[in-house]
């Protein structure tokens, strides 16, 4: 049988799994929460058996049954491999394990269906030559040398655990192909983790145990998924003493009754002695040949097969995607109420420097000292209190006398400025670290953080001040552009006009007390009138608004930036797949099982 084109491949991949694939890949699990871990494995093992299995069968239903022969360490998997074969093929012995390569047995003319990717994608492949010295069993074909190995040489080093070995054997029958995997409870990390991904990949299980071991935890864990997939199983009870035979499948028979699989054939392989090739002999498996020939000779059996198997698969990965979904939803939540943390923060921190920049405060101290000298004299501005009428008249001088240097003030103004943006940052900063060291999460997160770094984000703010001022000066020019305006803006100069404008934009009272009211709103109204002079009163409410907004955004920028090493922590997660998203997807798996079935065998057809 020649495998199917590509073009049949993708007529049978249902768009919802591919929908589901790449909501798979979309996760990734990035904070510390006790469930993180659990699910980025669950993850992993959802996409591997979604590529590895469903996939491949539903768009190849007629495609050779994979028997996989699983079971715990020493229980004698290759053995029985080498017996239903007739001649060893797998490697046996005492030193564990013995299985590190999964070798993959199949017919000759069964070859074309495993030597792409269609099954175990993310394994490379290593073609093994056949019976007679023929990767195919052709003796006319001669082999790759550069994928091609000795048969009677050990799986070492040139294949890898992440590779498959291919290798066609005449005494099984086309249609069934035999994988003998790991050992499901190898003291190896990554044969148990590919054990577990073949077993996902099959669609039956020969399950290999012994009289001592049949009743192992970590093995019935494998044989429970098989009962929720429903997947058809044969359990191969080895080395049985005598006597002990209907005991021990009577025990064995209500274990796995519990587990949805009381229907599933036991084999018994008494306990006899090994040749001198290590191998059974020939009768004590013949039960389990005739069962698999028997399979393969049933091309209708073998579809039926398949479809309950992949169904199975489908209900059991809708199963596994409602518990990504859970684990993705208390992700969703920590890292929201984080985020929520450093939103608060810096939130509080803009409210506070642009309250600071309306209330009057930024006009104390040095900054109405040089609007003072830059007025008049001291004594006239201190006077405007009680002066306001004579003020009117002072202003009028601006325009004919010449003013002191405007730099000054706007320089004090600034370091005022400057010094309150760089406060609140600093609070907002440690509010955030402060939150996030509450939550194990955020511990963890705040590592890739690094401490604030004061000198640098001054020199920023001191930057941006700048940018503003200028960006004052370039309003004032153009608002003045009105040949009307000319003759007054000379007079006092551009930038005395724009001093005066920081000035009204900083003017409100609200945070000053006792006298300071008087100095601060005397200073606002000199600022206003002489505004006032040069634009009128409609365009000074105009550019006072568009100064204030300026600034906000200046502002709201530098702590945009400020706070991006917290922000890129949680950025994985505004990408990551939302538990909404899974769990939709989950039922649609459920309701469209059947459908996407009928549809890949039609294809198939």
């Amino acid at each position: 049988m020649s495998a199917p084109s590509t073009a049949s491949e993708a007529r049978g991949l249902p768009p919802l799994l591919r929908e589901v694939r790449g909501a798979l890949e979309n996760l990734a699990f990035p904070l510390a929460l006790p469930s993180s871990a659990d699910a980025r494995e669950s993850a992993v093992a959802a996409r591997a058996q979604l590529n590895d299995y469903i996939l491949p069968r539903l768009a190849s239903l007629d495609a050779p049954l994979i028997a996989v022969v699983g079971g715990s360490t020493g229980a004698g998997k290759s053995t029985l491999v080498n017996a239903l074969v007739g001649r060893p093929v797998s490697v046996t012995g005492a030193v564990r394990p013995t299985t590190r390569q999964p070798l993959l047995l199949h017919h000759p003319d069964d070859a074309g269906w495993f030597d792409d990717a269609r099954v175990l994608p993310t394994l490379s492949r290593v073609r093994l030559a056949g019976d007679d010295g023929a990767e195919d069993g052709d003796p006319t074909h001669q082999p790759d040398p550069a994928t091609t190995m000795d048969p009677s040489a050990e799986r070492g080093p040139a294949a890898g655990p992440d590779t498959l070995l291919l290798r066609p054997t005449r005494t099984l029958p086309a249609g069934l192909a035999l994988l003998d995997a790991p050992d499901v409870d190898s003291i190896a990390d990554e044969n148990r983790k590919l054990a577990g991904q073949l077993l996902a990949a099959a669609d039956l299980w020969i399950f290999v145990t012994t009289a001592n071991r049949y009743a192992d935890a970590v093995p019935w864990k494998l044989l429970a998924e098989a009962g929720r997939r429903d997947v058809l199983v044969a359990v191969v009870l080895d080395r049985v003493p005598t006597g002990v035979e209907e005991e021990i499948r009577g025990d064995l028979l209500n274990l796995l009754s519990a587990e949805n699989l009381g229907h599933a054939p036991i084999f018994v392989v008494p306990e006899l002695p090994l040749g001198s090739s290590r191998m059974l002999p020939a009768d004590a498996v013949v039960p389990i040949s005739r069962w698999l020939q028997a399979l393969a000779a049933d091309a209708e059996g073998r579809r039926d097969i398949a479809r309950r198997t992949v169904k199975g698969a489908m209900r059991a990965l809708a199963g596994r995607i409602d518990s990504i979904a859970d684990a993705a939803a208390q992700e969703q939540s920590v890292g929201d109420a984080l985020r929520a943390s450093v939103d608060a923060a810096y939130r509080d921190a803009l409210t506070d420097v642009l309250a600071a920049t309306e209330d009057g405060r930024l006009l104390r101290g040095e900054v109405l000292a040089r609007w003072q000298d830059f007025v008049g004299t001291g004594e006239f501005m201190r006077g405007l209190e009680t002066r306001i009428g004579w003020a009117r008249d002072r202003v009028s001088a601006f325009f004919t006398g010449r003013p002191a240097p405007a730099a000054t003030v706007a320089d004090a103004i600034g370091s005022g400025l400057q010094t309150v943006i760089v406060e609140q940052a600093a609070r907002a900063d440690e509010a955030t670290r402060r939150r996030w060291r509450a939550e194990q999460a955020g511990r963890v997160l705040l590592e890739g953080v690094p401490s604030w770094r004061a000198d640098d984000f001054s020199s920023s703010v001191a930057r941006e001040i700048r940018a503003w001022q200028q960006d004052l000066l370039q309003l004032v020019q153009a608002e003045g552009a009105d040949k009307r305006f000319t003759a007054r803006m000379l007079s006092f100069g551009v930038n005395g006009v724009a001093v005066a404008l920081m000035v009204v934009v900083f003017a409100s009272t609200g945070g000053l007390t006792g006298g300071e009211i008087g100095i601060a709103g005397a200073s606002a109204i000199a600022g206003q009138k002489l505004l006032e002079a040069v634009f009128g009163d409609d365009a000074v409410r105009r550019l006072t608004a568009i100064a204030r907004k300026n600034l906000s955004q200046r502002v709201d920028g530098l702590f945009r930036h400020e706070r991006e090493d917290f922000d890129r922590c949680l950025e994985p997660l505004a990408h990551q797949t939302p538990a909404e998203s899974l769990r939709v997807l989950a039922q649609q798996l459920r309701t469209a099982v059947p459908t996407g079935l009928q549809a890949a065998a039609e294809d198939e057809a």
